[in-house]
């Protein structure tokens, strides 16, 4: 069984596409979003619409928990105040623009999704099975990543949230980051999503990066009147 899981796509329509159009030409047999469909970006509705379009199960990011339910933060963790104010007034917009059905589908959005395939279990989470906003680093501790092996009753963990996509295997099972669709973090512009390949010998997974118009996509954020700072992240696939 082969399955896309991409995440963080931060209402990046331009990116999403691509990706959706790359995980069909490699012929998977399904596709999975781990959440944040919406923030940063300009088109947090027709991201949304085409993942009901679609009909991709997705797990809840707290970007979607955030607008979904207007909270007043979006549980970002902010470490600095610039970043705290930029997160604000992206928060504050995109509340303003999602429709109430748009909103209704993101509190509706599962807090986990496992699948089983050729004897092999998989469990999808946003941040971590703790906690929707947990950032679970590829440098933590040995220790915090056997503890969650023992714990979560699967094969293979897939998670999102970082923006930082790695793979670790410990104490028998897999632990995927599949990086971001529209807003990586690692210097590379081109989105990311993971290509698991479940089968009776185990999980694999491998990333695809797959080039878009980040152009048109930077000159949208622009346009849109959210902080020209988020075009000039996906600029620079930065922070």
């Amino acid at each position: 069984m082969r399955v896309a899981v991409l995440s963080d796509i931060h209402a990046n329509l331009h990116a999403l596409e691509a990706v959706l159009a790359d995980a069909d030409a490699q012929g998977v047999d399904g596709v999975y979003c781990l959440g944040d469909l919406v923030g940063y970006g300009a088109f947090p509705n027709e991201v949304i619409a085409l993942v009901r379009e679609r009909g991709i199960p997705t797990v809840m990011g707290n970007y979607d928990e955030g607008v979904g339910f207007d909270k007043e933060e979006c549980g970002c963790a902010y470490r600095e105040e610039e970043s705290r104010r930029l997160g604000d007034l992206s928060l504050r917009w995109t509340q303003a623009r999602v429709t109430p059905e748009n909103k209704a589908f993101l509190r509706g959005l599962a807090a986990n999704i496992r699948f089983a395939a050729e004897g092999r279990r998989v469990l999808l989470v946003h941040g971590s099975p703790r906690k929707i906003n947990e950032y679970f680093y590829e440098d933590r501790p040995q220790a915090s990543f056997e503890r969650l092996a023992g714990s979560i009753e699967a094969d293979a963990l897939v998670m999102g949230h970082t923006h930082l996509p790695y793979t670790k295997e410990v104490a028998g099972v897999l632990f995927v980051n599949d990086g971001s669709v529209g807003k990586p973090k690692d210097g590379d512009v081109r989105a990311c999503y993971a290509l698991l390949e479940v089968g009776p010998t185990g999980v694999t997974a491998t990333f695809r990066r797959v080039a878009y118009d980040v152009a048109a996509a930077a000159a949208a954020v622009r346009a849109s009147g959210l902080p020209p700072r988020f075009a000039e992240l996906l600029e620079t696939a930065r922070g």
